[in-house]
């Protein structure tokens, strides 16, 4: 596991942009895996701004989404898809028959046989992911155990009162999700964790400060993975006490 401590979050953001940058122009074709929320964003900008000033291709880059709300339909203002379209897809050169996002509101059987022949169609070069402050990654919550593959999840109160951000009021916020498994997620070439905001901190020191891979903190299997980068600001690291030299 890599550990970079960054400037601030627009740092953050072009170190992210870099090595998404390295997959896309080596692979032109190559699968990435993307995340929604609040961490990504600056990322999707600045690669946007790659793609229309300094010629960053993505005609023929494929995506698969990490997750999405059950209950909401593509077109819902708050699902996955709306997100992705507005905050990257639509302004980028991608085909838009090449990303997916999981469908939320068909029959959870028929989402999820789609979503894992999605995954099982070909690697992931580059899975970007948040953190949750419970250490969720996707949706996949904390507990007793995790699910290897595509699976849905019941929220955590904690996950539906920092998503409810995004919804008109906390009643609003789904309940379940179809997200990746974490095998699916393990089996990407390369991961990329973007740790910014309030409240990342004790999930940031379970993954930084031990070394227990423990199903209670999902993030912590990051240690396991041959090629995971995580990114951090260098506030967030002061925070917890994280010097450069540990890993």
């Amino acid at each position: 596991m890599r550990v970079l401590v960054v400037k601030d979050y627009e740092a953050q953001c072009r170190a992210g942009a870099d090595l998404v940058e390295e997959a896309v122009r080596r692979r032109p074709d190559c699968r990435l895996g993307l995340a929604t929320g609040s961490s990504p964003l600056g990322l999707y900008r600045e690669l946007i701004r790659r793609c229309r000033e300094e010629g960053l291709d993505f005609s023929r880059t494929r995506t698969v989404n990490l997750d999405e709300y059950v209950g909401l339909a593509p077109e819902h203002p708050q699902s996955y898809r709306t997100f992705m379209d507005q905050q990257f897809f639509d302004q980028i050169n991608i085909d838009k028959r090449s990303t997916y996002v999981p469908r939320g509101d068909r029959e959870t059987e028929e989402s999820l046989a789609e979503f894992r022949a999605v995954l099982d169609q070909g690697s992931t070069a580059v899975q970007i992911l948040g953190l949750g402050a419970d250490g969720h990654i996707g949706f996949n919550e904390p507990g007793e155990t995790l699910h290897a593959r595509a699976h849905v999840e019941t929220l955590d109160e904690s996950t539906i009162r920092a998503n409810s951000r995004f919804f008109e009021n906390r009643d609003q916020v789904p309940r379940r999700a179809l997200t990746m498994g974490m095998g699916e997620i393990m089996a990407a070439e390369r991961l990329l964790l973007l740790i910014s905001g309030a409240g990342k901190e004790e999930a940031a020191r379970r993954l930084l400060l031990e070394d227990l891979v423990t199903p209670r903190w999902p993030v912590t299997f990051l240690r396991l993975h041959r090629d995971a980068t995580v990114l951090l600001t260098r506030d967030l690291a002061e925070r917890i006490g994280y010097r450069e030299n540990i890993m």
